[in-house]
């Protein structure tokens, strides 16, 4: 147990079987009292059935709808405590050319992945700036930098979750609030893609349990050497 860390509370929003889940057992496993959140509860109560996390509670939460949210920090408040530590990684896709991409999918893919992250990282500003201190981290991509074709419903959000970590940074920093912003420039192992990591070799897809301690890193940096703008990829990736 990190014991630098121990008794504070942790909000994940955006958990499935992938990175989300892996960030809060990594927060957990440093003593931290974690909030994992997402649309469909049922799905976070069967990660903890199938691995029990101590210290762990799920939350059903629309990112995408204001007043979800506003239960959300409300209800992990009153359970758990004020948050020190805040990640947005939810996120919507689907690929189309901008041809066809139906206009109302292109705004549930913004607000889910952009409008989202606004509605979480406000409220998580409010708590920290209250008490001077608070670490927000938002889950970038590669489509954070660069938008390919057919992914336009994937790049625009991601830009705008950008600049609005850019902006938060700047405006929180001076009041002892880290925020930071990590791009995933690669494909994460999963089990889906079992069968083309082992056909790639080892280390050639992201470990989840290694962007974790990233992030926890970034959360427990000393505050005389922030970083903002973290980017992780395999050895192997070009970029």
């Amino acid at each position: 147990m990190d014991q630098q860390k121990s008794g504070s509370t942790a909000i994940v929003v955006g958990v499935g079987g992938g990175l989300g889940w892996h960030l809060v057992k990594r927060f957990a496993a440093s003593g931290m009292a974690v909030a994992m959140a997402a649309r469909n509860e049922d799905k976070l109560n069967r990660l903890l059935s199938a691995d029990p996390q101590e210290k762990v509670r799920p939350y059903a939460c629309d990112v995408a709808d204001r007043s979800s949210v506003e239960r959300l920090f409300e209800a992990v408040a009153r359970d758990l405590g004020s948050p020190d530590l805040v990640v947005f990684n939810a996120g919507a896709f689907t690929p189309g050319s901008i041809l066809e991409i139906d206009p109302v999918e292109f705004e549930r893919c913004w607000r889910v992945g952009c409008f989202g992250g606004f509605l979480v990282g406000r409220l998580a500003a409010r708590a920290m700036v209250q008490k001077g201190a608070g670490t927000i981290l938002f889950t970038g991509a590669t489509a954070s930098l660069r938008g390919s074709a057919r992914f336009a419903n994937l790049a625009v959000p991601k830009f705008g979750i950008r600049a609005l970590a850019q902006s938060m940074a700047r405006e929180l920093g001076p009041e002892g609030i880290h925020v930071g912003h990590v791009i995933i420039d690669g494909q994460i192992q999963s089990e889906r893609y079992r069968e083309l990591a082992a056909e790639l070799g080892p280390d050639a897809m992201l470990s989840p349990d290694a962007i974790a301690e990233a992030f926890y890193q970034l959360h427990i940096q000393q505050r005389s050497a922030w970083t903002f703008e973290l980017d992780l990829r395999p050895w192997v990736e070009r970029f």
